[in-house]
């Protein structure tokens, strides 16, 4: 079952290097897409910058990591960036790193410290989580049969993304493969025996 660390929450901190402000934000991403997205966001926020240098790594279907150092000297910024989300083993993390340039040059060695030092500060501000493999279900139910399920689910830390209340309760929740089987299986009865219908939604990577 495959597993990876990231980031729980998304976290905005600054350093400042001979006059020149570093702001570091740090998102949880789930594509390259949203990566891209968030970027953008990020230009237009800080567009009066000199430089919004970033780097993420995505561990979905695929591994996919990039950098950019837009603008700055060529390896003194995104390779940095880089190097902080990996050496922290983290996964589906972006890290966008702004500069104000304060009138003072820092020279290649001096940009490589600041925007380490930043993207740092951005990861060890934040709280992190591990991620496994797991999928969405939808699952319909009786009503005479939901607080069963409720309780089941609380006690295995099973998250209920979604209830709709209907003819029958349908249900979206969260778990790993296994934690399927087992509630579909007939070693819960109370539980499997009364499901309407099942469905497995999409398989995703879920909070544990």
């Amino acid at each position: 079952m495959k597993k990876f660390k990231t980031i729980e929450n998304n976290i905005t901190v600054e350093i400042e290097e001979k006059r020149s402000k570093f702001i570091a934000n740090i998102f949880y991403i789930e594509s390259a897409k949203e990566a891209e997205d968030i970027i953008k966001q990020c230009k237009k926020k800080y567009y009066d910058a000199r430089h919004n240098c970033y780097a993420y790594i995505v561990n979905n279907e695929q591994m996919i990591k990039k950098s950019s150092d837009d603008g700055e000297p060529s390896g003194t910024a995104g390779s940095p960036i880089l190097n902080v989300i990996e050496k922290n083993n983290l996964s589906n993390v972006l890290i966008v790193v702004t500069r104000y340039f304060g009138g003072i040059l820092l020279g290649a060695g001096g940009l490589v410290r600041a925007y380490t030092e930043a993207a740092t500060k951005a990861v060890n501000s934040a709280n992190i989580q591990e991620m496994i493999e797991g999928e969405e279900i939808e699952i319909v139910i009786s009503y005479q049969d939901i607080e069963k399920l409720k309780y089941y689910c609380r006690k295995n830390n099973i998250k209920i993304v979604k209830i709709e209340y209907d003819k029958n309760v349908k249900c979206i929740l969260e778990l790993t493969k296994e934690e399927k089987d087992n509630i579909l299986s007939d070693k819960y009865d109370n539980i499997a025996g009364n499901i309407v219908k099942s469905d497995t939604i999409r398989k995703k990577y879920i909070k544990k």
